[in-house]
């Protein structure tokens, strides 16, 4: 049985096209990992909301999800985004 995954992310104002191509650069990291299924970018529809983006992914298991978040290409990759775009 595969897990989905939900991570909202808070962009502050005029950091949206930062945030998208940041999203991204991991999403492409993401795809090339094991046990990826598929992941899509939902944008809020409402300029007040806390989350103006929202990742949804598919795993085929937590652990193949947990292995691709702890490795250190990804670490290097999302450090410095971390403060930028809390989630």
């Amino acid at each position: 049985m595969s897990v989905t995954l939900i991570n909202p992310f808070e962009v502050p104002e005029g950091k949206e096209e930062e945030a998208l191509a940041f999203w991204e650069r991991v999403a492409d990291y993401m795809r090339k990992q094991p046990g990826f299924i598929s992941t899509q970018l939902h944008r809020a529809v409402v300029t007040w909301a806390r989350f103006s983006l929202i990742n949804v992914a598919e795993w085929q298991s937590a652990a193949d999800f947990e292995t691709a978040v702890n490795s250190e290409e990804f670490k290097k990759l999302t450090e410095p985004y971390m403060e930028v775009f809390p989630h």
